[in-house]
């Protein structure tokens, strides 16, 4: 391997911890509220929001986004931020991956977690710049559903699979090789959409109960 592909595996396991960081769980406490034991006892910003309000939504939200977005970054500037092939892209996203799925099956919290929205824009927007236009877009489209539904579940699912065909749709246009070279970041943008999808499997046998709770509601 070369000397970069060496360093991004070495990032793999920094990325995981990274992840597993449970900054819903400590900003409730902060404010003396433990969200495992409260709302739907998720440590995600949406629970963390519906516990505490919009405020430490923002700040859970963001803090779970940068600690997807900053070792990815850190992956891109160790290829200068372009992969010379598919093995390259393939650790590069390693360490996007290990970044989720250390927010979802997190080290400190004895491998539990949240559903890795936040975690995964970060991861998203950090992949610059195949990426980062196709979050973009998911970003709005999850911005409009959830104002148009308050409902910060459905509002993800759509984002996560907006994110997919947006990726798919830019590199077609720009003559990306999508199904060559960069067959990785395809593969990586469906595994990021599948993963969230799963994790709101939950979400999704209350909307059908017609129990789901929309941002905003009282927490029960």
């Amino acid at each position: 391997m070369t000397t970069a592909q060496n360093e991004l595996l070495a990032l793999v396991p920094v990325a995981y911890v990274a992840g597993s960081v449970p900054f819903g769980l400590m900003v409730g406490l902060a404010k003396g509220v433990d969200p495992r034991k409260a709302g739907s006892g998720n440590i995600g910003a949406t629970n963390v929001g519906r516990l505490l309000g919009g405020k430490f939504f923002a700040i859970t939200f963001v803090l779970d986004l940068l600690k997807g977005l900053i070792p990815v970054l850190a992956a891109g500037a160790v290829l200068r931020f372009h992969a010379p092939d598919q093995f390259s892209y393939f650790l590069w996203l390693l360490v996007g991956f290990a970044t989720i799925f250390g927010h979802m099956f997190s080290l400190f919290l004895k491998f539990k977690g949240g559903k890795g929205v936040a975690t995964s824009t970060g991861v998203i927007l950090g992949v610059f710049p195949y990426y980062t236009a196709a979050g973009v877009v998911a970003l709005a489209i999850f911005v409009l559903v959830f104002k148009l539904t308050r409902y910060v579940s459905v509002a993800s699912m759509v984002g996560a699979v907006s994110f997919t065909l947006a990726y798919l749709t830019l590199g077609l246009s720009l003559r990306w090789d999508v199904f060559g070279r960069q067959l990785p970041l395809l593969l990586f943008a469906l595994l990021v959409a599948s993963m969230i999808v799963f994790k709101h499997r939950g979400n999704i046998a209350r909307l059908r109960a017609g129990t789901e709770h929309r941002f905003g509601a009282k927490a029960g």
